[in-house]
């Protein structure tokens, strides 16, 4: 079973999650189109990686490790031009699993990879289920930002997918939400 990102439930309103997650280890690849992201951050965790000496933290070994994969996987997403948030910059992220830090997480060999930390922050959140074709996602990301709206809730930056399972999932059994940072 794959490790979850931890966060805390705040409030539900009209199906919507306001969450609050912990300070996050995340590697990201900006810029690029999913699946090349994708690619390059997965090949990241099975090895392309160099670990740090145990007695000197900025020298690398030369070997690889392999991380084990966390879900959700994130990447940004575009609106449509009406909507009140504009997204930044392209991303796709992995959530890096607890117990790593900044400086026993293996180096990436590839420098498109970053590794940084997310503090602690909030988000609102909308599940649901099959495949993540844009329209429904679009629409997803309409409904989650009425509702925000309609509570008056402010937010901060674009919203963004999380995807909870394997491209061999079946659709009907997927689990994505769409989010977006909220302000408290």
């Amino acid at each position: 079973m794959t490790a979850q990102a931890p966060y805390d439930v705040t409030r539900t309103i009209d199906g919507v999650e306001l969450r609050r997650y912990p300070e996050l280890l995340l590697a990201t690849v900006s810029g690029m189109k999913d699946n090349s992201s994708f690619g390059i951050l997965f090949e990241y965790i099975t090895g392309n990686n160099v670990k740090r000496s145990r007695l000197d933290m900025t020298a690398p070994v030369v070997s690889s490790e392999k991380i084990a994969m966390t879900a959700p996987v994130v990447s940004s997403e575009s609106i449509p031009m009406t909507a009140p948030v504009v997204s930044g910059e392209r991303f796709f992220t992995f959530v890096m699993p607890r117990g790593y830090t900044m400086e026993t997480l293996p180096v990436p060999s590839d420098k498109r990879v970053r590794i940084h930390i997310q503090p602690p922050r909030d988000f609102a959140v909308l599940e649901f289920s099959g495949r993540t074709k844009i329209e429904k996602v679009e629409e997803r990301i309409g409904v989650l930002l009425d509702i925000l709206a309609k509570y008056k809730i402010k937010t901060r930056g674009g919203p963004f997918l999380m995807r909870y399972n394997s491209p061999f999932t079946p659709g009907f059994l997927r689990r994505n939400e769409v989010g977006i940072e909220i302000l408290p």
